[in-house]
């Protein structure tokens, strides 16, 4: 699926990731290498084989931004053929952030998939810090919460959540997807995040590739949650 993006003049593609060739996927790690210090190549590519779409925004032939990312129908306990959305790995070009980009690549990558609009969706991702968390916890049914324990439902549907990123080591009390021993990467932004904000990520041991695993309902919780 493509389209442009007249105010910005930026063209929009979604294909799948199993069909990127090595130009593609080198201007795909070039972006990443920009994004982060220390950017973990591997990370990428197990992410590259893990999720199913990339939707990515070209200007001028340069690559602007990219989002990985799938809507799947799972059976999750006490919510038959739910419709899960699995964000993965953004990057966007330092000139380009904050307008929406990050966003609008996500929803891209996630209508790939063809589910049908309109059902409850499950939103899922891995974050590092704070600042990247701020889009879920904006919304009352996100999970986890500061001080606050999960509940058994939610500790279940977590673990099947990270064992479809293909977490080897999720902790269902604070929600740590423990990482490999090596850093994912260090973003190359400076963020403003306040000091109470960095409470739930006193586990994340982002040296060791950590990462938070947050999930939130879309328009609402199930009954219960």
């Amino acid at each position: 699926m493509s389209g442009r993006d007249s105010r910005a003049d930026l063209e929009f593609d979604v294909v799948a990731t199993s069909t990127l060739g090595e130009p593609a996927r080198a201007r795909i790690l070039a972006l990443f290498r920009a994004s982060y210090r220390e950017a973990n190549e591997a990370y990428l590519e197990r992410s590259l084989s893990r999720l199913r779409f990339i939707a990515t925004a070209t200007s001028a032939d340069t690559l602007a931004g990219f989002a990985l990312g799938e809507m799947r129908i799972m059976d999750l306990p006490r919510a038959a053929q739910q419709a899960v959305a699995l964000a993965g790995m953004c990057c966007v070009d330092a000139s380009l952030r904050r307008h929406g980009l990050f966003r609008e690549l996500e929803r891209r990558a996630f209508m790939a998939a063809g589910v049908a609009s309109g059902a409850r969706v499950l939103s899922c991702g891995r974050v590092a810090h704070p600042a990247s968390f701020r889009t879920m916890t904006g919304n009352p049914t996100h999970v986890p919460k500061r001080h606050i324990r999960p509940t058994p439902w939610q500790q279940e549907i977590g673990a099947i959540i990270a064992q479809a990123y293909g977490v080897d080591g999720f902790d269902p009390e604070t929600f740590v997807c423990a990482g490999s021993g090596t850093p994912i990467g260090y973003p190359r932004i400076d963020m403003d995040v306040r000091a109470e904000e960095w409470d739930i990520f006193a586990p994340v041991n982002r040296n060791r590739g950590d990462s938070l695993l947050g999930l939130c309902w879309f328009p609402d919780a199930p009954e219960g949650w």
